[in-house]
């Protein structure tokens, strides 16, 4: 039964640089990029040496700790450079593409026809585990541990996100290909949690439940869609699949093709036409936003402002990211700024500010944090903001402090650090809420598992 879900807490940050509804076909980059930071926990084992000519598919490296799970180079090419770090950790996979791809051929098959093993080692020798992540933990998922459930989130509440429900348009065959699959490796249900007032998708498929997600954000989070669905106990696994990653897995079981290509959102005050652009995961940022992007004081950052990473115009995008944005670098400090009214910035407080006069106004904010860091000030900002049934300054200091039986009983088995993204936001201590909470999380993985 289907169990919709409205939002009252949060906040959604409207922001100048909404993608318009146009695709603009992007050709090939010359170097594509995998790395393994991108994939959290993962300690990786390289395979494609420097000189290793592969196909879109062939694996790159695998994880040490379970050699089944294989990361694939979305393209064709020749490994022209591996990047290293502190002894010897791998940092970075380059690869020179060809001018016309190739790919490694996996053969089509029929999920409805496949027992959960099959549909696992398909995978598996496919490179399409890593798009499985697990709750707790926000990492790739452990296979050895099967989910009571499996989420899917085709509605996306991020400040400027993709509208999932335009870039997924059309790909109603290839999801359902996906979900017949990954829908025989739980013995509970699949949960798909759209736009109350979209048109989505995934609305038409078979074999799942749909929820329809109303609110501000994190409306949007499947974290948020977890703990109001199918809340995680203890001892309880949860996997977390994007919907375009769903799309890849179901063009690799109708095509027999890893075909690592998807609809990316360029997004941002920067953008002299914000718009969407098709391209392969780990393509080069430079060719992505070539004669739109105004390079004057400008960050850009794979992903969205809350939760996305920082990188260089010759950088890469992330190779879960499907939005790219370009925001003003925040350098420059106002003079009395903390002591008069402000019209230009969001705030949840009414102290001097006034975008509450104004809901529905977009801002061209910049990434200055209006402060600096100190000690935790109590202000009740966090709860106003945070959906989930948990205290987040308790949790933040329990991390902080490490007590691991403290932060058990809190709810840390349900969260994620994009769920303190807001949070982080409206800190007027200007504490890194996410790195907090990843830094808890690891540690609980390293101590409890």
């Amino acid at each position: 039964m289907s169990k919709d879900i409205r939002i009252k807490k949060g906040l959604d940050i409207k922001l100048i640089g909404g993608a318009e509804k146009t695709t603009k076909a992007i050709s090939l980059s010359s170097v594509y990029a995998v790395k393994p930071e991108n994939f959290h926990g993962i300690t990786p084992k390289l395979v494609a040496k420097e000189g290793t000519k592969v196909k879109a598919g062939d694996t790159l490296f695998y994880s040490k700790s379970d050699e089944r799970i294989l990361f694939p180079s979305p393209v064709s090419g020749k490994v022209v450079e591996v990047i290293r770090g502190a002894r010897r950790k791998v940092l970075t996979v380059k690869i020179a593409a060809d001018a016309k791809q190739a790919y490694k051929n996996f053969e089509t098959r029929d999920a409805e026809n496949m027992s959960a093993e099959e549909v696992k080692n398909y995978l598996f020798d496919a490179g399409c585990w890593p798009f499985i992540k697990q709750r707790p933990y926000d990492i790739v998922a452990n296979p050895n541990q099967a989910p009571k459930a499996i989420f899917v989130s085709a509605y996306a509440s991020a400040p400027l996100a993709a509208d999932l429900d335009f870039t997924l348009a059309g790909k109603t065959a290839e999801l359902q290909a996906a979900i017949a699959a990954v829908s025989k490796l739980t013995e509970g249900k699949v949960h798909i949690s759209i736009g109350a007032n979209g048109n989505s998708p995934l609305s038409e498929l078979n074999g799942v439940e749909i929820h329809k997600v109303s609110g501000p954000h994190p409306s949007g989070n499947v974290g948020t869609q977890i703990a109001k669905i199918d809340p995680i106990n203890k001892g309880e696994v949860v996997w977390v699949i994007a919907p375009q990653d769903l799309v890849i897995i179901g063009e690799l079981l109708l095509t027999g093709k890893f075909n690592a290509t998807r609809t990316v959102a360029l997004t941002g005050s920067k953008f002299s036409k914000p718009q969407y652009v098709t391209a392969i995961a780990g393509a080069n940022i430079a060719d992505l936003v070539a004669d739109n992007l105004e390079n004057d004081n400008t960050r850009i950052i794979s992903g969205n402002v809350l939760s996305g990473v920082q990188v260089k115009e010759d950088g890469f995008i992330g190779y879960y990211d499907n939005q790219i944005t370009a925001i003003p670098e925040g350098d420059d400090y106002e003079f009395f700024g903390w002591n008069k009214p402000v019209f230009d910035k969001v705030s949840t407080s009414r102290a001097l500010t006034f975008s509450w006069l104004t809901p529905n106004k977009k801002f061209d904010l910049n990434t200055n944090t209006n402060g600096e860091h100190r000690a935790f000030v109590i202000t009740g900002s966090y709860e106003e903001v945070f959906p989930l049934d948990i205290f987040p300054m308790q949790i933040l200091k329990a991390c902080m402090y490490q007590d691991l039986d403290e932060m058990e009983a809190l709810g840390m088995y349900e969260i994620a650090p994009e769920d303190f993204a807001l949070t982080e936001f409206v800190c007027v201590s200007k504490q890194p809420h996410q790195k907090i909470i990843r830094e808890g999380l690891d540690l609980m993985l390293k101590e409890i598992g």
